[in-house]
């Protein structure tokens, strides 16, 4: 039993690792386009503003990403979860929320700039990715308070 447990663990492993390296390399290659799109845009002499926007965006995401990636590779890969106490697990989680939690706030307010420049009717697509950002915080907050009698 313990040899399979070991494979198994071993296989998990691997995964995450291959998965964290594709997210990694993804992310990598989004904030590259994105820089790329501003050489492009101020050597051609098109919009550079709109060109701006969207390489905040791209980046901001590709950020989240790698984000994303690190979190994999320390916590599935490198640590030993067979040791990880309750309250170990907990701050990963927290960690892994609070990085989506910035995603969304970021993508939120490149959203706003975005539609403020172009059509302000869309206003209301930054509104809700805002409010998911503030009801995940929210979230976060209330997981924190109903757990902290657990670690003492």
């Amino acid at each position: 039993m313990s040899k399979a447990r070991n494979i198994s663990n071993l296989l998990g492993r691997a995964i995450y690792g291959l998965i964290s390296l594709s997210l990694g390399i993804i992310s990598l290659t989004m904030m590259g386009v994105a820089l790329w799109d501003i050489w492009i845009s101020i050597h051609e002499r098109t919009l550079l503003i709109a060109a701006l926007l969207n390489a905040i965006g791209l980046i901001v995401i590709g950020i989240a990403v790698f984000d994303v990636s690190k979190f994999f590779l320390e916590e599935e890969v490198f640590s030993s979860s067979a040791t990880k106490s309750p309250a170990k697990q907990r701050e990963a989680l927290l960690k892994f929320f609070v990085i989506i939690a910035i995603a969304i706030s970021l993508e939120a307010l490149v959203f706003v700039f975005k539609s403020g420049t172009e059509d302000i009717t869309t206003l209301i697509y930054p509104t809700f990715l805002l409010i998911s950002a503030v009801l995940v915080v929210v979230g976060l907050g209330v997981y924190q308070r109903l757990t902290r009698d657990d670690d003492k």
